[in-house]
């Protein structure tokens, strides 16, 4: 495997500027270096721009309730006139489980349209499962 070099980055950001979607073709994505921080592909740079948001808008759902609940004691524990709980159990207990499925559709979708940008079709993606009456290999796939 190749490693990822400013010559292979510079390249890489002269394709991504041209402006053509095809530009992604001629990159080698499987001979790159993985880096959260420094990705070296245009579709990696895209997809950590999802992830990161993704995150921050999770840690705000979670931990957001909480926080103001630390900060604001007062207000997040009023009654509300719904159901009768103090507001931050409620946040807790009913936003944060509701705001991570709201995220994961919402990534799914962004996730869609980066695959169908960068022409990533899951369905041509062959099935390496083994069928149903297929025997599974006890020794780890190793051939003898």
């Amino acid at each position: 495997m190749s490693r990822d070099t400013p010559a292979d980055r510079e390249e890489s950001n002269t394709q991504s500027e041209s402006g053509t979607d095809d530009d992604h073709d001629d990159i080698d994505y499987l001979d790159r270096e993985v880096n959260l921080l420094r990705p070296s592909t245009p579709f990696m740079r895209d997809h950590l721009k999802i992830i990161w948001s993704s995150f921050l808008l999770w840690a705000l759902v979670v931990f957001g309730p909480v926080t103001l609940t630390a900060l604001a004691p007062e207000m997040m524990t009023v009654q509300t006139p719904l159901f009768g709980f103090p507001l931050h159990y409620f946040l807790v207990s009913f936003g944060a489980p509701t705001g991570a499925l709201i995220l994961a559709v919402v990534y799914t979708r962004y996730r869609d349209r980066l695959d169908q940008k960068y022409g990533i079709d899951s369905e041509s993606v062959e099935n390496t499962a083994p069928e149903a009456g297929e025997p599974a290999a006890t020794d780890g796939g190793v051939e003898q």
